[in-house]
């Protein structure tokens, strides 16, 4: 509890024990949502070339799919009687998203980008799912929701990769 915050008011379905090691699997997977949004935001910004308009499109609904899960997340955390924390500065530190480069990218870097960013992404994903397993099922049942349209997002993308 910070100088400026309240005690909570609400109280968790959980044990101590269990709400901490589920509450900390959330925490990361909400820094982790909100980074995806903004990376992949960046990338809808500055994508360029052949197939522009199909990649700034699909990153829209990246966009929108990571805004969506970031919500469900810290209402979970909230529902657990934990308070969630998606303050940018937070996200910076804690995210450990790789992040594009900026400026103008092709639509080839973008998609390596986000195919790489997704495959970092579910694999923590997956170790939280194995964490929560005795801690919440309800949260790792989030998280599995999570995990399964983020592979197929992973999928969606790495279908348009360039054979190399």
């Amino acid at each position: 509890m910070t100088k400026n915050s309240i005690r909570s008011p609400l109280t968790s379905p959980l044990g101590d024990g269990e709400r901490d090691v589920t509450c900390h699997a959330l925490q990361a997977t909400l820094l982790e949502m909100i980074d995806l949004h903004l990376f992949a935001k960046q990338e809808h910004w500055n994508v360029v070339g052949p197939n522009f308009r199909s990649a700034h499109l699909q990153l829209d609904e990246l966009v929108s799919t990571t805004r969506d899960f970031a919500d469900d997340v810290a209402e979970r955390m909230s529902a657990l009687a934990v308070s969630p924390d998606g303050r940018s500065a937070t996200v910076a530190q804690g995210s450990g998203l790789h992040h594009p480069h900026a400026g103008w990218r092709t639509v080839e870097q973008v998609v390596d980008d986000v195919v790489a960013a997704l495959s970092e992404v579910v694999h923590r994903l997956r170790a939280r799912i194995d964490e929560t397993d005795k801690t919440d099922q309800v949260t790792q049942d989030l998280l599995i929701q999570i995990t399964a349209s983020l592979e197929k997002a992973r999928w969606m993308w790495q279908a348009q990769q360039q054979k190399k």
